[in-house]
């Protein structure tokens, strides 16, 4: 049985700056299994971050076949992306991205609130996704109230909480200590492995390619190294 939540075969993407056109990625294939805690890594400019994007059906591909949670994203109108982003995918971002006028609670049970989730229902998942990060004290808090640290780990929580297919985390360690950075990932490491959660990364951090059990690299757009870390 496949359990591929991600497809990538021969996708370009070309983006147009002026006459200047940039190849973000060249062809790139790869597969993703349901459960993985991988990490994509490379220099800035290798398309780590374009890869996320199309994945996360954000941006189109050129050209090429992209096949995420069984549903091919060519054949999806933008409204249907847009639902399938919601209702699957869940987003870590660098800079947290946090509603600014609303708390912890309110920013956490966001997505439940757009998805229609009754009240009550929110109300029991949002409270056991604080707690298990560790913020269900700091819930009434605004996001300009709370460390960088406690923000991401609110972001995390809102990506989790509506139990997407896919998460995908785009340097979600760029803006902490590496105390704070080591205890994120304790955090999504253990969703991984108690719950399930599939983690996709995008990272120059070590502490992240170290922790993940699946390492890619990829240069100029295009595959270059896949190790599996468990394996060795």
């Amino acid at each position: 049985m496949d359990d591929a939540i991600v497809n990538m075969n021969d996708v370009t993407k070309i983006y147009r700056q002026g006459e200047v056109e940039v190849q973000a990625l060249r062809g790139l294939n790869l597969t993703i299994q349901s459960g993985e805690f991988t990490a994509i890594s490379g220099p800035s400019g290798s398309g780590k971050t374009t890869a996320l994007n199309l994945i996360g059906a954000l941006d189109a591909p050129t050209s090429g076949r992209l096949i995420v949670d069984s549903q091919d994203l060519s054949q999806k109108s933008a409204g249907e992306l847009a639902r399938m982003r919601l209702a699957r995918i869940g987003f870590i971002f660098q800079a947290y991205n946090l509603i600014p006028v609303l708390t912890a609670y309110e920013n956490a049970e966001f997505v439940l609130m757009l998805r229609g989730v009754p009240h009550a229902e929110r109300r029991e998942k949002v409270m056991a996704i604080l707690k298990e990060v560790g913020m269900n004290s700091m819930a009434d808090r605004k996001p300009d109230q709370l460390s960088g640290g406690q923000q991401q780990r609110i972001a995390i929580a809102r990506a989790v909480v509506a139990e997407p297919a896919l998460v995908l985390a785009d340097e979600p360690t760029a803006n902490v200590d590496s105390k704070t950075a080591d205890a994120l990932l304790d955090l999504m490491q253990r969703m991984n492995e108690e719950h399930k959660v599939t983690f996709l990364f995008s990272t120059h951090d070590k502490r992240v390619m170290d922790r993940a059990k699946r390492l890619l690299r990829l240069s100029d757009g295009l595959l270059v190294d896949d190790y599996d870390q468990v394996k060795g």
